[in-house]
């Protein structure tokens, strides 16, 4: 008799699917700064304020919604999430100042993506997965890189050909049209099914704390007791940094100004989101079988090296070291979220997933801080390299810390209502 293919594989399809949507219209900065600089005249620091707003709110929100998905669920937490992206989106095409940027850029995208952000991937598969744990969170966590790989040469070319508007209004209607597939897809756990997880023997019942808010503050004073948290938070801090903040911001506008066309460098960028999706998967695999630790240390290790090199990179055209980049640097843009999760869930249990949210909101907070002051530096120097040296001397330290975690697989107690 055949097995037929546990729920929670359907369950972590649906929330790939929600991630990649979400995804969207967190790639577009990088290819609409000039877009924005040329119609408006907002300077690059302007218009990287209103994305650090974004990336700080996307990672604040990050654990508040993975205590309101304990709360009340996380269908309802990822349609409601959905919804205010696509009005954020949307709402762009009507502005025409700069605190309109920054309220719908910033404030509407970055908390909707950020109610959808790490934290839902981590939920996902720490309620659903006893096996492939690992693996999982790799794929949900590739999903925002393939959102980039297929969204940003589509924003690439709406932004040259139609406009900037045209581009934002797809990322709207992309989120929308996910809305349905998280309502009837989605369940927000095994036991609402009467299944256990996938590699479980037990149906859990799960435990409804009814105060979000209090929850998710509850469990960062207590993590903040522990070195292990602080060590986690600082490497995240310096991924966000070197990762969205910069690279992500940045690496198109860097390259437009040694004479590449944009198209050129968003195609470039979307090639990282596609080793991005092999290097995460991989990493997921990995983080199964091999120390956690010594993954992050090898992987900040890495990612400082080639952004020492990327400046010297830099041309009209694409040269064979800037593919060797693309490649590496691919590989390496989030294959460090599988290991601080796995390492979040071994020293604070069930808390976990809201553990990981307090760490992603230290990443944002890295990527906010990289995004202005990378815009900054562009604007007092006339040009980026001071920035890419910065952040690979951030991502050494990086690499220290995460090797300085204790190996010590005991949970510490969390507080709970």
């Amino acid at each position: 008799m055949t097995r037929s293919l546990h729920r929670g594989w359907f369950i972590a399809a649906a929330a790939f699917a929600t991630l990649l949507a979400a995804a969207g219209f967190r790639a577009a900065p990088g290819v609409l700064i000039d877009p924005l600089h040329e119609e408006f005249g907002w300077s690059r620091a302007t218009i990287g304020a209103a994305v650090s707003v974004n990336l700080v709110l996307y990672g604040l929100f990050s654990p508040f919604a993975a205590a309101l998905m304990e709360r009340f669920g996380v269908r309802r937490v990822a349609a409601t999430a959905l919804f205010v992206v696509a009005l954020g989106a949307g709402g762009t095409v009507f502005m025409t100042a700069s605190w309109q940027l920054i309220l719908c850029w910033g404030v509407l995208v970055g908390a909707g993506t950020g109610s959808m952000a790490m934290s839902f991937a981590a939920t996902i598969s720490t309620r659903w997965f006893v096996r492939s744990r690992g693996a999982v969170t790799g794929i949900l966590t590739a999903a925002g890189s393939t959102g980039q790989l297929i969204f940003l040469p589509v924003i690439a070319h709406e932004a040259a050909q139609d406009g900037w508007r045209t581009a934002s209004l797809v990322i709207a209607i992309a989120a929308l049209a996910v809305v349905p597939v998280v309502l009837l897809v989605v369940r927000d756990h095994p036991a609402d099914l009467g299944i256990p997880p996938y590699g479980g023997t037990e149906i859990l019942q799960p435990t409804v704390n009814r105060g979000s808010a209090r929850r998710a503050l509850s469990v960062l004073a207590t993590a903040a007791r522990s070195r292990t948290f602080w060590l986690l938070a600082i490497g995240f801090a310096i991924c966000g940094a070197t990762t969205n903040g910069l690279v992500g911001t940045h690496f198109v506008p860097a390259a437009h100004d040694h004479g590449m066309p944009q198209t050129t460098a968003a195609g470039l960028l979307a090639l990282v989101g596609i080793f991005d999706v092999v290097g995460t998967v991989v990493s997921g695999w990995l983080t199964d079988r091999v120390d956690p630790r010594i993954l992050l240390g090898v992987y900040y290790a890495g990612r400082g090296i080639s952004l020492a090199l990327l400046p010297q990179l830099f041309t009209g055209s694409v040269q064979p070291s800037m593919w060797a980049f693309i490649l590496f640097y691919g590989l390496d843009w989030v294959a460090t979220v599988p290991p601080t999760v796995a390492l979040c869930v071994r020293h604070f249990g069930d808390a976990g997933p809201i553990v990981f949210g307090w760490v992603f909101a230290c990443h944002q907070l890295g990527a906010a801080f990289a995004a202005s002051a990378a815009g900054a530096v562009r604007d007092q120097l006339g040009d980026y390299a001071l920035a890419w040296y910065i952040a690979a001397g951030l991502a050494v330290i990086g690499s220290v810390a995460s090797l300085a975690i204790t190996r010590s697989r005991r949970t510490l107690p969390v507080l709970v209502n």
